[in-house]
């Protein structure tokens, strides 16, 4: 793994929106919009545990898809399943360091097999 590669932090955004029973499914997509400008804001600079810098790809699925991509957040429809678009992506980060985040036990153990870390949503909500 090259050391200065920032970290991948892979946000499952329909499990840790769904984390919290705050109202969010009266409106996914704007659910998915705060939480993409939470991650924006905090912009998890040193998640990794080394300080470094990292590199967010927020997932979106269903009704929050076409939410935008802001500075420092890369938000990505999944064209069907969320969890395998997940999956994809940690696939494709051959020799990268991957974090994804989410509570879903499948998606753990899917990302984990590839090589990922993982953790849960409360990494990432205020």
């Amino acid at each position: 793994m090259d050391d200065s590669t920032p970290l991948l932090v892979i946000v499952d955004g329909a499990n840790v929106v769904g984390s919290v029973p705050d109202g969010w499914w009266r409106d996914r997509r704007g659910a998915a919009e705060r939480l993409r400008d939470r991650l924006a804001a905090r912009g998890l600079a040193g998640y990794g545990g080394d300080g470094g810098a990292v590199d967010i790809v927020l997932v979106v699925e269903g009704a929050a898809r076409g939410v935008a991509s802001v500075p420092g957040v890369h938000v990505e429809d999944a064209p069907g399943n969320g969890d395998d678009h997940m999956v994809d992506l940690v696939a494709r980060a051959t020799g990268r360091r991957c974090l994804v985040v989410t509570a879903d036990r499948e998606l753990r153990r899917r990302v984990t097999e590839l090589g990922a870390e993982v953790t849960g949503p409360r990494a990432v909500r205020d």
